[in-house]
């Protein structure tokens, strides 16, 4: 039976999960932590989204759906990422396994399936191997043309509701020699194969998300239909990148959920937690990790709130765009989780105080999260391999600037999302850090000179990064540990470069916290400078000034977001 779609908006679903928060509810923090100490799956938590119709957010609206922007669905994510992570990731998986069919297929097949998941019904994506991880081209499962159709044999491992879910969308060799035209994307309905045909693989026991159905399945003899085919025969590479170039995006606003708890949490205690005579809070060592760890938060917010618009108005540069974001975020994120830890001391490892041990578990289900999709090293390994479009873009100055600036405009109307218009190269490089020099001269023009002289900082180190990288010659798929390096400072000039065209092109609504004076752009700004082994501008860190502000008024999950006060801009 279809479920019929509303309107489900992050503030409702925020609404929704507020009241199923209580005793005895879904999402029960008591609950919640008591399943993930037995490794049981959530399974009140994860029925109530899917009866709200937060598989929606998974369907494109021309197919039903309520998927316009990339935005709107990982807003809708985050949300549930901060109650809870293991929840966020079971249920969003969805997502996943349904964008080959949203890339590749026909509209008929993704008619087909968005009917099924608006109905409730979960799809997994199979892709990896014991054995071959993310060396996907290695990948042994097979699907052998046969009368009707193609019959399945082998398995995949690792993957996220292969158990629980009833379709699978799998990445099968479809020519004995493989290579990037010997797969295939075949969508498999489990309830349609006789016994024997396929077997679910053991749960794998998980550092973090405990409670996550992180299993396998293994095909014997397995027949499908030949409709079950996503995309043409030998497509599957293809369409594997250009549906990784959305997911990992998607994927990021875990991150950003695990960053709205982790946050108040850490307020919370230092400012109740008394030491030597005063709160620890008023400790300078412990103010400026604190603001460190927010301004750092709000950069890796930055990246991704302008990556997620980016996929509707820039698709054309995803391929890059994607790979510095997945690499970014998680990671950032993560540090500044770690440096929290610090701060809370044994209470972020003990897992039955500080609301029932909700620090320890973020930390442990948040650290999957940079491996979703390809790891850390696996997008830095994407960036330097287009390390000469970059350069090249670079001396140029392009820049999609229509492009640019409806990515930047968090209350503009987009077009919907349309993954037809993904290509696999960025072949101008990338205009948000390409626009960087145009940028800072925007900035100098605003008359904030903090944030004009960060500005300046920024457009020259993109200037010396990319000499670098135009003096580099090294073979593909032999980066040295340097080329990481030159990654990584990239990473934090695009970082940077969002902030400046989000600030520059935004109006907060009155009295929007994080806005007051260029508060958030300011520190996060400073974080990105000092990561670089830059100076900030002369006068009080901003970090400092940003965690004054975090302890003056306190904090609630959800409110430390550089887009409060912005919804209705």
């Amino acid at each position: 039976m279809t479920r019929p779609l509303i309107a489900l908006d992050a503030p409702r679903l925020d609404d929704l999960l507020t009241r199923a928060a209580g005793p005895g509810g879904a999402f029960d923090p008591a609950e919640l932590a008591r399943l993930d100490e037995a490794e049981e799956f959530p399974g009140a938590a994860h029925r109530l989204l899917t009866d709200a119709g937060m598989g929606g957010h998974y369907v494109p609206v021309r197919h039903g759906g309520l998927l316009h922007g990339l935005d709107g669905a990982m807003a809708a994510l985050r949300t549930v990422a901060r109650r809870d992570l293991t929840v966020a990731i079971a249920h969003g998986k969805t997502f996943l396994g349904a964008m080959p069919v949203w890339v590749a297929g026909d509209a008929e097949q993704a008619d087909r399936l968005a009917h099924e998941i608006t109905s409730g019904a979960e799809v997994c994506w199979g892709l990896t191997e014991a054995g071959s991880g993310s060396d996907l081209l290695a990948g042994r499962l097979t699907a052998r043309r046969v009368a009707g159709g193609f019959e399945l044999d082998g398995g995949k491992w690792l993957i996220n509701n292969a158990t629980r879910a009833r379709f699978a969308c799998v990445l099968a060799r479809t020519r004995p020699e493989g290579g990037p035209r010997g797969f295939g994307f075949v969508l498999v309905d489990k309830d349609t194969l006789p016994p024997g045909a396929y077997h679910t693989l053991p749960k794998e026991a998980t550092h973090g998300v405990r409670g996550a159905d992180i299993s396998g399945i293994a095909f014997t003899g397995a027949k499908v239909p030949g409709s079950a085919l996503v995309g043409p025969d030998g497509s599957g590479f293809e369409v594997v990148l250009k549906s990784l170039q959305l997911t990992r995006i998607f994927a990021t606003s875990l991150s950003l959920g695990a960053a709205d708890r982790a946050l108040p949490l850490a307020v919370r205690f230092l400012t109740d937690r008394p030491l030597y005579g005063q709160r620890l809070a008023d400790l300078p060592r412990v103010r400026r990790i604190l603001g460190d760890a927010a301004a750092a938060v709000l950069l890796a917010e930055a990246v991704a709130v302008l990556a997620g618009r980016a996929a509707q108005t820039l698709p054309g540069e995803l391929a890059l765009i994607s790979a510095v974001t997945k690499a970014f975020v998680p990671t950032t994120v993560q540090r500044a989780v770690d440096a929290l830890a610090d701060l809370l001391g044994v209470r972020g490892f003990l897992t039955t105080v500080l609301e029932h041990g909700a620090f320890a578990k973020l930390d442990r289900d948040h650290r999957i999260v940079a491996v979703f999709d390809g790891s850390t090293a696996v997008n830095r390994h994407a960036l330097i391999t287009n390390f000469p479009l970059l350069a090249r873009g670079y001396a140029t100055g392009a820049c999609d600037e229509p492009g640019l600036l409806a990515a930047a405009r968090v209350g503009a109307g987009q077009p919907p999302l349309d993954p037809a218009r993904l290509s696999l190269i960025s072949g101008g490089g990338c205009g948000v850090v390409q626009s960087l020099p145009r940028t800072a001269e925007q900035a100098a023009a605003r008359g904030h000179e903090d944030i004009a002289a960060a500005a300046r900082l920024l457009a020259e180190e993109a200037t010396r990064l990319h000499e670098e990288i135009a003096q580099r010659r090294e073979p593909p798929g032999a980066a040295s540990a340097e080329a990481f390096v030159l990654a990584q400072r990239y990473e934090l000039c695009f970082a940077g470069a969002a902030c400046l065209v989000l600030w520059l092109h935004n109006e907060p609504a009155p009295g929007a916290r994080w806005w007051r004076d260029a508060l958030w752009v300011r520190a996060a700004l400073t974080a990105a400078l000092t990561r670089l082994g830059l100076d900030a501008p002369a006068g009080p860190d901003a970090r400092d000034l940003l965690c004054d502000d975090l302890l003056a008024a306190g904090l609630v999950e959800g409110e430390f977001s550089l887009l409060s006060g912005l919804e209705a801009s």
